[in-house]
């Protein structure tokens, strides 16, 4: 491996609330407006340059109500000055063009799942028309997507909404692995995946997110082989199988810890903002 893919600054992106953990899983899952803006303030101190966020309504299940989205990222820029926000347009939270309801807001990024696959207990839907109109939107209030690949063919897909124009800049893919009955685990897999990104995209900056205890594993496979990772209480609410992560910046933490093994320095703001290709962040 060489020096250059080594030094290259890890974009480290904590996915804070999600749809499905609870406070019953953990304590720590912040789910009110203010718990998760002091949750992302925290990780933000602890390394983190990307808030991947959802949001609850107020019983605590996931909503894709752009005012609740409106309020905390208004809270994160405020208490985290340049980190990046990226909105869920995840299918959990909302049907239709419901999932882009938020985009108006023109974020930073938001996640684009680019192909259907299968999830624990039923089948996330994705259809080409959502895919495209999601897309449009992004490109239309300059949000740049993330695209979550489930699958080798969303990298496809990806590549070639970028060609024909439907996304407008560099893709930034992040393989998501671990998840039951979508892609396990597998680093003959991981390996593939990064090679299709570079066949198929040139040096495009790329992400990787492993669900539950392997969100460790994946993590150090990305820092590892030069891309970038992402943690926290959505994808994995434990530090290890007897101890439940005490925060977001736990989580952050540790992903911290593996950078310096690898000799990775953590990106600042402004240094994920230029690898992304991103507007400046609200100083």
């Amino acid at each position: 491996m060489s020096d250059t893919v080594v030094k290259t600054p890890c974009i480290i992106c904590v996915a804070i609330t999600g749809s499905v953990p609870t406070k019953a899983d953990n304590p720590a899952v912040p789910v009110s407006l203010s718990e998760q803006v002091e949750s992302t303030h925290e990780a933000f101190e602890a390394g983190a340059t990307i808030a991947h966020c959802h949001v609850r309504d107020d019983a605590g299940n996931p909503t894709s109500d752009p005012t609740r989205f409106a309020n905390l990222k208004q809270g994160i820029e405020t208490h985290c000055p340049g980190m990046i926000v990226q909105l869920s347009t995840g299918g959990r939270s909302g049907a239709g063009h419901a999932r882009g309801g938020m985009l108006p807001l023109a974020p930073d990024m938001a996640s684009l799942s680019v192909g259907s696959n299968n999830f624990p207990t039923r089948v996330y839907e994705n259809p080409p028309d959502l895919i495209d109109w999601l897309a449009s939107e992004m490109a239309k209030h300059d949000v740049k997507p993330e695209i979550e690949a489930f699958d080798l063919s969303h990298i496809f897909r990806a590549a070639v909404m970028y060609q024909n124009g439907q996304i407008k800049d560099v893709p930034y893919v992040q393989f998501v692995m671990g998840v039951k009955n979508a892609m396990p685990v597998d680093r003959e897999v991981f390996d593939f995946y990064v090679h299709t990104v570079r066949r198929l995209l040139g040096d495009a900056p790329w992400c990787a997110a492993g669900i539950g205890a392997n969100q460790i594993v994946v993590n150090e496979w990305s820092i590892a082989a030069g891309g970038h990772v992402r943690t926290g209480l959505e994808d994995n609410v434990r530090l290890n199988r007897d101890t439940l992560a005490p925060s977001n910046a736990a989580l952050v933490a540790r992903a911290v810890e593996l950078c310096d093994a690898y000799k990775r320095p953590i990106a600042t703001t402004a240094e994920a903002r230029s690898i992304l290709g991103l507007r400046k962040g609200v100083a």
